[in-house]
């Protein structure tokens, strides 16, 4: 890619953060078999508790997005940056339910302005020719650190369960200094980029179809993620060395399909023909897990929705990024508000079906997978209808 050294090192702090963020929202997931049972709360208790998380990011992202356009990026990710390492403190301090509530609505609002507003600055520095390689690299970031993250929170919570947040939080510190120092806004730049919305113009037929299908992907992503660890310690008694171990599996792979074999399959492809094969397998593999024997089937079907989930997301946001190259704040922005309708809806209902039966919410998850896969199906028979 041709790009100045400034611009390189400005994508690599994104890269990077956008790992952060994403780990401190997974850090938490091997550890909730043991909050809920160390504290007595019900699945429903932990599936609000994610969805707090993702509640606040909902809201925020939208109106972050556009101050982002109109202000600059820097002051609106360091600001996220700082939260961040705020909302690691307080959850690592916790010891009741509200507590823990207002850590992860604070990690939603630092989510809120860090990752719309990387993902739209990635999009002001990079022609339409380099744009899908670097959101392939920071998509890979942000799916490693929700996929690596429940590995290492797990492999460091052996020392105490809140080891993992102490040690989000000083990567927190660690990153918004770093951040401060080293990346460069560019405001004028930036401002050109911001026009008058009209709305018309702006939500297009194909873009409505992708804001769809962004929160269906992240809600069944969160709908299988969110009880994926007290689900396989329930039904096949997985340890949580075990559920680090898969889960850790899982972040290789999916690091290796993006960083590596993304560009190339969406070049072979085409974006949509991929979008449909990963909703089409991640549904075939969450039946797989319902109807498994052995420990051994449900490694190999998680790795494949993992991994199905992590190409989705990069494939729908690159073709949303290359709809309009005005107001990359406001449509990122709203990309992640739907991501997080997405993930407030996914952990409540399936820790509610959980609570009645184990099984249903994975079903329910696959039914809307298929479905999923049956819209991308039409819409790619009209776009070839109309070319």
């Amino acid at each position: 890619m041709n790009m100045t050294k400034e611009t390189k090192r400005a994508i690599y702090i994104l890269i990077f953060g956008n790992f952060l963020i994403c780990l401190g929202i997974s850090l938490v997931i091997p550890v909730q078999p043991f909050i809920k049972k160390m504290y007595g709360y019900s699945t429903t208790d932990i599936g609000i508790m994610t969805s707090l998380y993702a509640f606040a990011q909902f809201l925020a992202s939208p109106i972050v997005g556009r101050i982002s356009d109109r202000m600059g990026r820097k002051v609106v990710i360091v600001t996220g940056l700082s939260l961040y390492m705020i909302s690691e403190i307080i959850f690592a301090l916790s010891n009741s339910l509200w507590l823990f509530n207002v850590s992860r609505i604070i990690g939603g609002l630092s989510a809120a302005m860090f990752m719309p507003t990387s993902m739209a600055m990635a999009a002001d520095l990079t022609d339409k020719k380099e744009r899908a390689r670097v959101i392939g690299w920071i998509s890979a970031a942000f799916s490693g650190g929700l996929i690596l993250g429940p590995g290492i929170g797990g492999l460091l919570a052996n020392f105490s369960i809140k080891t993992p947040f102490w040690a989000a939080a000083a990567l927190g510190l660690i990153s918004t200094i770093f951040t401060i120092i080293f990346l460069v806004d560019e405001p004028q730049n930036l401002m050109t980029k911001s026009e008058k919305i009209s709305w018309k113009h702006f939500l297009k037929p194909m873009m409505i179809v992708l804001f769809a299908m962004i929160f269906i992907s992240s809600f069944g992503l969160q709908g299988f993620e969110s009880i994926y660890s007290i689900y396989v310690n329930q039904v096949f008694k997985f340890s949580m060395g075990t559920i680090a171990l898969v889960l850790t599996l899982n972040g290789i792979s999916s690091l290796f399909f993006q960083i590596v074999m993304f560009d190339w399959l969406t070049r072979q492809l085409g974006e949509l023909h991929l979008i449909g094969l990963c909703f089409f397998l991640g549904g075939l593999c969450t039946v797989w897990i319902t109807q498994a024997h052995h420990q051994l089937e449900v490694i190999i079907a998680t790795l494949i929705v993992f991994t199905a989930f992590d190409i989705v997301r990069p494939a729908i946001t690159t073709l949303l990024t290359k709809t309009s190259q005005a107001n990359q704040g406001l449509i990122n922005g709203l990309n992640m508000s739907l991501t997080s309708v997405g993930n407030v809806v996914g952990p409540i209902m399936s820790g509610m079906l959980m609570d009645m039966n184990p099984q249903v919410p994975y079903i329910v998850v696959a039914m809307i997978l298929f479905a999923s896969f049956v819209i991308t199906l039409i819409v790619q028979r009209v776009a070839v209808q109309k070319s």
